[in-house]
Parts: structure tokens; sequence; C-alpha cells
């Protein structure tokens, strides 16, 4: 049997890691382009399914369509809600090469969209449409990646149902190329003073509200290799002394945020565990400091 909880050293996928990371940001554009916004940018996230990532129905008009990863089979799938389909398979070619095909195949199933085509929250990007630079895919680095997104949704889940407040789905940031899920206190919070490559407005949507946020990164910049992380915002005083768990777990101020390395939770006797108490205790940190009202948010 396949590990569930597969190894992913970034070194070994760097490249395709890149190459991913656009090519998710070209499918969710076109999702931000035509989906209705939703609180904290909902909207435009991907969603984990059995063989992938989805974008979940899109609405076109009086028609819906819908775009989905499949890392088992390696295509990308469109279908429409008319019964059109097209596929396309996943493997070594440029961002320009899929952006093209992307966008010509929802012209060719007559639902054209248009979309601002420079990438998002990386240095210097590169329009979609010129991007000859990111070209690799390793079929078993996506299907890894898959695996442990499959695993951190359904534990991540698991922690989300014990929350009666306000509350994100489980869903995948293409900006970030993070999986997350956020809690909320149910008040407001300060103006966000903003962050690296991201409109002021973006992010002061995204955090219009006191939160508890924590998900799994595949790592780069200053966390080399895949983390879980959580953060809180604001970040209350004391936040980053708290005894969170596991024990591998510590606080990165480069980052304002608590980071659990992968591998921690991999080669844990129980990972399921391992990541619930990093989930919970990270929460509890926020929630405690920040006097969230527990009794009437919490099962």
């Amino acid at each position: 049997m396949r590990e569930a909880w597969p190894p992913l050293p970034l070194d070994e996928w760097r490249d395709t890691y890149a190459t991913l990371h656009m090519w998710t940001q070209v499918v969710g554009k076109i999702r931000l382009a035509q989906a209705p916004l939703v609180n904290h940018w909902w909207n435009v996230t991907l969603y984990v399914t059995p063989r992938g990532l989805t974008t979940g129905a899109i609405p076109h008009g009086t028609r819906t369509f819908r775009i989905d990863f499949d890392f088992v089979d390696h295509r990308l799938e469109i279908a429409t809600s008319d019964g059109g389909r097209l596929s396309t398979a996943l493997e070594p070619r440029s961002v320009a090469d899929f952006h093209c095909e992307v966008m010509g195949g929802l012209e060719i199933l007559g639902i054209p969209v248009r979309i601002w085509s420079t990438p998002v929250e990386i240095e210097s990007p590169i329009p979609f449409e010129r991007d000859e630079e990111h070209a690799a895919y390793d079929p078993d680095a996506a299907n890894r990646l898959w695996r442990i997104l499959v695993q951190s949704d359904r534990v991540m889940s698991e922690f989300r149902g014990r929350f009666l407040g306000k509350c994100s789905p489980v869903h995948f940031f293409w900006g970030a190329f993070d999986l997350a899920v956020t809690r909320f206190s149910g008040r407001r919070a300060p103006d966000h003073p903003g962050a690296p490559f991201v409109p002021l407005d973006v992010v002061r949507e995204a955090y219009s509200h006191e939160c508890a946020s924590s998900g799994f990164w595949p790592g780069g910049g200053p966390l080399p290799e895949p983390v879980f992380y959580a953060y809180a915002y604001p970040e209350p005083a004391g936040y980053r002394e708290w005894p969170v768990a596991p024990a591998e777990a510590s606080y990165t101020s480069d980052l304002f945020e608590y980071a659990l390395p992968y591998e921690a939770v991999r080669l844990a006797k129980n990972p399921d565990e391992a990541l619930l108490a990093f989930l919970q205790s990270t929460y509890e940190a926020g929630a405690e400091l920040g006097k969230w009202d527990r009794a009437a948010l919490e099962r």
C-alpha cells in the first residue's frame, strides 16, 4: 500500500511546484472572474476531491461549469451543466501553453472568460501568456501532494466540525498555494497593515474580522520544507509564548505564525492526533488570549 502521508521534500519537486502553482492560478482566476464575492474571498478557492482539486460549480449566465485537476490520471477536466466536456493532459508544458489551452477550451465550450493574467502573491510575476519559464510536471510529486491534501483536508474537517461559530470551509488558496481553515470570533478586526505582493484592499477583505487560521503549505522562502501553520489576527499579547502541541511545533517570527514540520506529522505514531493537537492548541492560544466567547462558539 502507498503511504497515506507520503514524503514530499521540497528540493525533489521544486520546479513542478512552481509550475503547478501557476496552473492553479490560471484556473483560480477563472473562478474569481465569474463567481460573486463571498466574505474573505471564499468564492475564489479550490477544493480537495478524491482525485485532485476542483473549482466546484462556477456560474456563466444561466449555465455553470467546473474545472478539475485530476492527479490520479493526470488530466485537466472541464465540464459544463449542459453536457459539454473537454480534457487535456497534465504533463510537462509551459504556463503559456497551459493558459492558452484552458482559455481556448472555454471558448470552444461557449463559456468565454476574461481574466487578469498576472500571477499574484509572488515576487517577479510573469504574465501567464508569456511564461515559458515554468514548464515542469512530475506526476509522482503531484500525486503525493494531492495525497497529503486529502489527509490534511480530512483531519482539518474534523477540527472544523468542533466549532459552532462562523468558520470557513477547508479550502485551497491558489494565491499562496495552501490548504486552510479559519475560525472567527464574530468581532470586527482592526484594519490589516498589508502583506507582500497583495493589494491592500484584498488583504483587508480577507482579515476584516478577528480570526484564528491554520493550514498546510508545501514550503518555500523562510520555511524550506512542508509545514502545517497556524496564526491569529490580530495576534493577542502572549500568543507566541503559548504552550502549543506537539513538541515539534514552534513560533516563526519571520512569518508571525506557528509552524509544525510536515515530517513531524508524517512520522508520528498517530498523525491524526498530532495534527489535531496542533490545530486545537494553536486555536486555544488565540481564543483564550483574545478573549473569544468560547462557550458560545464551541461544541
